[in-house]
């Protein structure tokens, strides 16, 4: 007889049920699919404000005297590219080129960063990153186990913010503060996946429950999984498991202006060097619908009536 495996469940997962959110496996965890109307959470996010649970995310921390040369190594961005409290979008490869898992990197400084890996990777990267580890002078923290992460995505994300913080909020796209929102100790990063106006917020679990329920009782639109999907397509925001897996290379991927190949040695760059050599011989793209249809994955595309 089989055990069911289960199902993780975020710090958040008791407000999910209150406010009577459908909820989904997704990665390994209960999360909430939409809450009301894809159409209200839709409209919210590109016209006023909503609020993501992304806890599921994989938040790893890796600090040390050799931090930067580290991710360096495991990493295809180039980390001297940015300055103390900067974001950085990267991926980390295997010995082939292929993407592993593509990530945001939050930097504090030369020996401080944090990973936002995607949650069905968390291990996978984990495995990968500590198979390097013994050559460097590092630490690494799952900060999953304290730490919990929401998006607050829109508009007027930084005007709700702003009442919240006694700090000016006054940080550009790929940037970050540590600051309090309130009164509480958060790191507050201007980044996202809806392609809005928009921050992430990261803390103590028990913080982020309080600023989700200022949210929520301030007439936030708490938004799911399922309207995150269609903001993230209409930038062309990558999705691991369906747009990228192992099986393609940053290049196909449409991630070259992330790859430094100019950089020292890193995983999987000697690889990409020979794929640019011998040109890339497919792309990852996108297409506009002429009618009305959901396009799912593993659909035929015809093209002059030919597939």
């Amino acid at each position: 007889m089989f055990k069911r495996t289960s199902m993780k469940k975020t710090a958040l997962y008791h407000n999910h049920v209150k406010l009577n959110a459908k909820l989904v496996p997704f990665a390994g965890y209960e999360m909430p699919v939409m809450y009301d109307k894809i159409n209200n959470e839709y409209n919210a996010v590109r016209k006023e404000c909503a609020v993501f649970d992304v806890s599921h995310m994989g938040q790893i921390r890796i600090s040390g005297d050799d931090a930067e040369p580290f991710l360096q190594k495991l990493t295809i961005n180039n980390l001297k590219k940015i300055q103390t409290y900067e974001a950085q979008y990267s991926a980390i490869c295997n010995l082939d080129g292929g993407i592993i898992d593509d990530l945001i990197l939050l930097k504090f400084s030369i020996f401080d960063y944090i990973l936002i890996v995607n949650a069905s990777n968390k291990l996978k990267v984990l495995e990968w990153i500590n198979s390097y580890k013994n050559s460097f002078s590092i630490t690494i923290e799952d900060m999953n186990n304290s730490s919990s992460l929401i998006a607050l995505q829109g508009p007027n994300s930084c005007n709700i913010l702003q009442e919240m913080c006694h700090d000016k909020i006054n940080i550009d796209f790929y940037h970050l503060m540590k600051t309090k929102l309130l009164n509480e100790d958060v790191i507050l990063s201007r980044t996202g996946y809806t392609g809005e106006l928009g921050f992430e917020i990261l803390g103590e679990h028990q913080v982020i429950i309080k600023i989700w329920n200022y949210f929520i009782n301030n007439n936030v639109c708490p938004a799911g999984l399922a309207v995150r999907d269609i903001l993230r397509l209409e930038m062309k925001y990558c999705l691991y498991g369906n747009d990228i897996n192992e099986s393609y290379n940053p290049l196909e991927a449409g991630l070259s202006w992330i790859t430094d190949l100019n950089k020292e040695n890193f995983n999987g760059k000697d690889k990409l060097l020979e794929i640019r050599s011998n040109k890339i011989k497919k792309k990852l793209c996108g297409f506009t619908m002429k009618k009305q249809a959901i396009p799912r994955t593993g659909y035929s595309i015809f093209h002059n009536h030919e597939i």
